[in-house]
């Protein structure tokens, strides 16, 4: 397996490509605002979400709430509050994936081991605590507006696809957000081993355009099911080789709406140390 970007920002590098995204990007990025108008990309969260069966779904439950006060709780000077707690996978609806998430050959990104990944420690390296907020130019290739329609399952997206989307150059420190239409067109159970996505002459190609992340409105971001004789060829070659992450279930429709192909776009991860991954909810500001 070769290791493309290990090393490139210095042996103890945990973040990877989004090391492209600089002062200059940032600014890049601001200049693109131009009605001030906010796009949120994310799926709203409850214990409804769809999860991937090995996973767990989502935990709410209220500490304090109004049935308290109902059955005689004190209300001081009139006050009352309530408040909850969410226990969750840190990788379901909108999420991030962090660069300790896969690996191969014993080896994460920039050639950590992947022992330092353990139960009772979290992730020693390239925990998604690493990652910090992510500011950068937004970028959507769109793939049901270049086909007239979603994407089915099983279909893979190659490079000529990427390329005849993208109506720009792709530039290092972009975030590229890849529409095919899977999530929108989910009606019924959802079937997470059947999706739309990319294969790994498109990641490749991402990747060699210097990219500081990649997202998708499905679940794998790669084409499921895998090719033959392969298992998550583009999480490996993309997080472990290139230190790229993979931001996925993200909702793309309200976006492709407004026409806009560029955009300023924000998103900060939350900082579990040691996290393998993280909800999060992405803007587009256009």
């Amino acid at each position: 397996m070769s290791k493309e970007a290990w090393g490139r920002w210095g042996a103890d590098d945990e973040r990877g490509a989004l090391n492209f995204i600089g002062t200059e990007q940032v600014k890049r990025a601001a200049a693109l605002v131009r009605t001030g108008q906010v796009v949120g990309l994310s799926q709203p969260l409850s214990p409804k979400t769809p999860v991937p069966k090995h996973r767990a779904g989502i935990q709410h439950f209220m500490g304090r709430d109004g049935g308290d006060y109902a059955a005689g709780a004190r209300r001081p000077g009139g006050f009352q509050f309530a408040e909850d707690t969410v226990v969750l996978p840190l990788h379901i609806g909108t999420h991030i994936d962090a660069l300790c998430h896969a690996w191969c050959d014993d080896c994460l990104y920039n050639g950590f081991p992947g022992q330092g990944t353990r139960s009772t420690t979290g992730a020693l390296r390239c925990g998604i605590d690493k990652m910090g907020p992510i500011v950068t130019r937004g970028v959507l290739l769109d793939l049901v507006r270049l086909r007239g329609a979603p994407l089915g399952p099983r279909e893979s997206i190659g490079r000529a696809d990427l390329e005849a989307a993208a109506s720009m150059e792709i530039e290092p420190g972009d975030a590229v957000l890849i529409r095919t239409g899977w999530l929108e067109s989910q009606t019924t159970e959802i079937s997470f081993n059947e999706e739309p996505g990319i294969d790994v002459e498109a990641a490749l190609w991402l990747a060699e355009c210097g990219v500081a992340m990649v997202g998708a409105d499905n679940f794998a971001i790669e084409a499921m099911p895998f090719p033959a004789g392969t298992v998550f060829p583009v999480h490996q070659r993309l997080i472990r080789d290139y230190g790229i992450p993979l931001l996925e279930g993200l909702d793309l429709q309200p976006l492709a709406g407004h026409g806009r192909d560029t955009f300023l776009f924000v998103a900060a991860p939350l900082p579990f140390v040691g996290g393998t991954g993280s909800p999060l909810a992405p803007v587009a500001v256009l």
